[in-house]
Order: C-alpha cells, then sequence, then structure tokens
C-alpha cells in the first residue's frame, strides 16, 4: 500500500518523510475546517497532522518521469496542533446549555461525527493533545473529557505568545514593527483556526483588542483564491474557481488560438514513447 493512501489523482506533494520514523503509511483524511466548519483535507502520517495548503499560477503542469501532471499546483502539508481542529467537536460534545460546565463523554463517543470517519483515525493522538484544555475524570480503566473554558483560554494566550515572540524572528519588516502590531499579526494568524465565538471573542477581551478590527482587516486583506494558497483538496473539480473560468471566457473571445501545423499534443508524445519502450 502506498503511504499517499488516499489519493485518487497524482499531484505534486511536499511533505514530511513518512520513512524516516519507520512508518510508511499516510492517510489524507477529510475534517471539517476549525474555523468555517466546511470540508478541509489533512494529511495524517507518522502520528503527525498536517494540513495543506496549495499554490498555483495561471498556467503550468509537471514533469514526472515521462508522465505529464496536468495539475500545475503544487502542494505542501505543514504540521498543526491537533488541538485546533479537535476543539470544535470538542465544545459540541460537551452540550453545555448556559452557565453549565457541560458533559463527561468518552474519547470515542466525541470523535465519532457522522459523515466524517476521519476523525476516529486520530485517537491515537487525541487523548494526549486535549488533556490541555480538558477536565479528565477516570471510572475504572475509563477516561471522560469534558472541555474547560478557562484551560482553553489559558492554551490560547501561551500560543498568542509563542507567535508573538517567533514573528520577529522570521523576517526583518516583523521585527521592525512594534508590540501591538505584532500581537495584532499573532491574533490573526490564531483567528484562522478559531471561531469568533466563544473563542476569538474570549481571547480578544483577554489581550484587550477589539474583534472588529480583525473583521476590517479581513474584509480588506482577502484574495480571491487563484491568487494565493488555500486549504487544499485533491478533488480535481477545484481544479479552476470562477475567476479562472470567467478570465478564460474573457481571454478566449478577445483572442483567437494560434494553430500551428504538424503540432502534436505532447502527452501524446510521452504516450508513444512509452509504448516504444514497451
Amino acid at each position: 500500500m502506498a503511504w499517499w493512501e488516499g489519493a485518487n489523482e497524482t499531484r505534486v506533494l511536499i511533505a514530511l518523510d513518512p520513512s524516516t520514523s519507520g512508518n510508511h503509511v499516510g492517510k489524507f483524511l477529510s475534517l471539517r475546517h476549525p474555523r468555517t466548519g466546511n470540508m478541509a483535507c489533512y494529511l495524517f502520517s507518522a502520528g503527525v497532522l498536517q494540513e495543506l495548503h496549495w499554490f498555483k499560477q495561471s498556467y503550468g503542469s509537471w514533469f514526472l518521469g515521462d508522465y505529464v501532471c496536468e495539475d500545475g499546483r503544487l502542494y505542501t502539508a505543514t504540521p498543526v496542533d491537533p488541538v485546533f481542529i479537535l476543539l470544535p467537536i470538542f465544545e459540541e460534545a460537551r452540550m453545555k446549555k448556559g452557565n453549565e460546565p457541560g458533559k463527561f463523554r468518552q474519547l470515542d463517543e466525541i470523535i465519532y461525527i457522522n459523515g466524517y470517519p476521519g476523525y476516529e483515525s486520530l485517537s491515537s493522538i487525541a487523548e494526549k493533545a486535549m488533556q490541555v484544555v480538558c477536565d479528565l475524570k477516570e471510572v475504572g480503566c475509563t477516561k471522560f473529557f469534558r472541555l474547560n473554558d478557562l484551560k482553553v483560554l489559558k492554551w490560547l494566550c501561551y500560543k498568542v505568545h509563542q507567535l508573538k515572540q517567533t514573528l520577529p524572528t522570521l523576517d526583518k519588516n516583523y521585527a521592525a514593527r512594534d508590540e501591538k502590531d505584532t500581537l495584532f499579526d499573532a491574533m490573526s494568524i490564531m483567528r484562522e483556526y478559531l471561531k469568533d465565538e466563544p473563542w476569538v471573542n474570549l481571547l480578544c477581551n483577554k489581550l484587550k483588542l477589539n474583534l472588529q478590527d480583525f473583521t476590517n482587516a479581513q474584509d480588506i486583506e482577502t484574495l480571491p483564491p487563484s491568487m494565493g494558497s488555500g486549504s487544499a483538496s485533491f478533488n480535481p473539480v477545484q481544479e479552476n474557481n470562477g475567476t479562472d473560468k470567467k478570465a478564460a471566457r474573457t481571454t478566449r473571445s478577445n483572442k483567437k488560438a494560434k494553430v500551428e501545423k504538424d503540432s502534436q499534443n505532447i502527452k501524446d508524445m510521452f504516450s508513444r514513447a512509452s509504448r516504444k519502450r514497451g
């Protein structure tokens, strides 16, 4: 079984080599995005959960040996703290009402999400990861978890502090920014993985920041997906978005394609070469 189990199409992906840990099997998991709740693709390999990003120029393909990969996107997989991904389902599982702390639940019950079997693949890391933000009860050999708001807020503040310390070391432009701007940048990054209610709002109150400032900044800086990176999906249906299609129609209407005599499709050329060698 190939380590990229779950992929049906050829793509170019830069990721951690699982062979270095002795585990040659990886899985692409469909999970909910922690902020939007939409389906997103993640890579789980060697006990590490990684989020996928992609970048694509307007035109491009990859030459892979004698094969031409039509999808010219470059995919990258980077580690993500599983607490961010699991936080929404643990919040739902406690069934909190008003000021009540909610219910304790078994881990197997929490990570069973209808339509998202990928969460069950995270059982090996979920128990240890979520203890930092949950209350824990043990009855015999069975453990029960309940999300604790105060622990979550403390953990989020720690993450913001880590980002504040790290950002100035990444680039001279970050190093030149004052502490308030660096805090704003750190919170903007955190907000990509958190819902505004309750977590971003609680965190802003704790750090004495205005949530509306982040909302306004997001409205200004949002770019169409074709111009940058995004949560990756290996679904070829997403080859082009609406912006790409509109641009293509405009180009075709303004300029006719030039037809070369005796031209050949490059993919056919490679296919014929492969058959000759066979």
